[in-house]
């Protein structure tokens, strides 16, 4: 990659929303990447379940991240604006991973490392379950809410919790990253 584009890239923040399942992470991060007229990056591995026949594997978590990490710098490399909007990241394949095969893919580990996030909005679970056939742990999620505060820890990672329920939780979530921003000038 030309250097000038790779520098240009990296003052570009990248703000990620995320949480366990069923807590409006891909809703969130559309309202607020058009509050903000910023791009934001689908989450790939949305697309990439959709079309699996048979049940996920570690390759398949492996094929996530290359897929979420290509869309991701994608949209860095188009953006003119100081920042983007993140619907998720691969500290969820890690996540993932973790949960389903008890290991993570090195080239995920590695990523984590090279290409942090700036800030993350973790949704709280306070919103009721939304059945979908690609999700999985309607029992756990104050687990997986437990793993989120772990992994975000472990990664020295800038976040804020937000909570609420409708308008409540997308003026929760302004408010996080206006908080952030304000704190980055």
């Amino acid at each position: 990659m030309d250097k000038s584009v790779e520098s240009t890239i990296k003052q570009i923040k990248k703000i990620a929303i995320v949480g366990p399942e069923s807590t409006g992470k891909s809703t969130m991060a559309t309202l607020l990447a058009k509050y903000y007229l910023v791009p934001w990056v689908p989450e790939y591995a949305r697309y990439y379940c959709e079309e699996l026949t048979e049940p996920c594997t570690l390759q398949d978590e492996t094929n996530m991240f290359h897929g979420q990490y290509a869309l991701e710098q994608s949209v860095l490399a188009m953006t003119e604006t100081d920042f983007i909007i993140c619907d998720t990241t691969f500290l969820t394949v890690k996540i993932w991973s973790d949960a389903f095969f008890g290991e993570t893919p090195q080239i995920v580990l590695n990523a984590l490392k090279k290409n942090p996030y700036d800030f993350y909005v973790l949704l709280d679970i306070d919103l009721p379950w939304q059945d979908d056939p690609l999700r999985d742990f309607p029992n756990q999620r104050e687990h997986f809410m437990e793993v989120w505060h772990k992994e975000l820890k472990a990664l020295g990672a800038n976040y804020k919790v937000v909570s609420g329920v409708g308008e409540e939780r997308f003026k929760n979530a302004v408010e996080a990253i206006d908080e952030f921003l304000l704190a980055t000038v």
